[in-house]
């Protein structure tokens, strides 16, 4: 199976449990890796055979953007069943990161699987 990906995705959302967090966005950053199987793509040189990341980010944006969740781990489960059902995507690997989230710390966040390669 062959991997497309997105990398380094900066997104401003409501998240956290805080008061101030309530009130004020963040950043977050996420590294999305989708398996999918370009062999078609790559033969008819069409991107109508593949997965349009462009088309991906938008989704992902838009939905990231207007959330409000308390929980990253709500928010990363969330875009992974977007990933996998709008866009037909048998596994995806998520990484979020909430940098700045802790002191001291240059990255906080979580990385999740979804599916099978």
């Amino acid at each position: 199976m062959d991997i497309i990906f997105l990398g380094g995705l900066e997104i401003e959302t409501i998240i956290g449990i805080y008061d101030w967090e309530r009130e004020t966005k963040q950043k977050v950053i996420l590294d999305i890796e989708m398996a999918f199987d370009i062999k078609k793509a790559a033969e008819t040189d069409d991107i109508k055979y593949t997965l349009d990341y462009k088309t991906i980010s938008k989704r992902i944006i838009s939905f990231v953007e207007t959330s409000q969740f308390l929980l990253v781990e709500k928010l990363i489960s969330e875009i992974a069943i977007i990933i996998r059902n709008e866009f037909n995507v048998p596994w995806v690997k998520i990484t979020l990161n909430k940098k700045g989230a802790i002191r001291g710390a240059r990255d906080v966040g979580i990385t999740i699987e979804r599916g099978e390669k």
